[in-house]
């Protein structure tokens, strides 16, 4: 049973789209309309990753008016978010070949 929840939680850490609504998000709630804005997606996409993030309970989301903001979860994934960065300060920055090469692509 763990392996398949660890399985969930990190593929939908692995993808690119929404690692980029996880970074956003990080900053400041915001609604689909304002990420798709800023990342330059199309809304439908957007909307479908949002969805997956949510599921999971990655994300949350509030009604304001007729938009619906999205913001991180605040009690568990901050908190993941703050030992990864910690985690690749002391361990991973530029100390192998590998995360010199995710430097490299970030930076571009």
């Amino acid at each position: 049973m763990k392996q398949n929840a660890y399985y969930l939680f990190f593929s939908n850490l692995s993808n690119p789209l929404r690692i980029s609504i996880i970074s956003m998000l990080r900053r400041k709630p915001s609604s689909v309309s304002e990420l798709a804005k800023k990342l330059n997606v199309e809304q439908s996409k957007l909307s479908h990753a949002l969805s997956n993030l949510k599921r999971c309970r990655i994300v949350a989301s509030v009604m304001k008016g007729k938009k619906r903001i999205y913001s991180l979860n605040k009690k568990t994934i901050l908190p993941i978010l703050d030992i990864i960065e910690k985690h690749s300060k002391v361990y991973c920055k530029n100390k192998c070949e590998f995360c010199k090469s995710i430097q490299n692509k970030e930076s571009k």
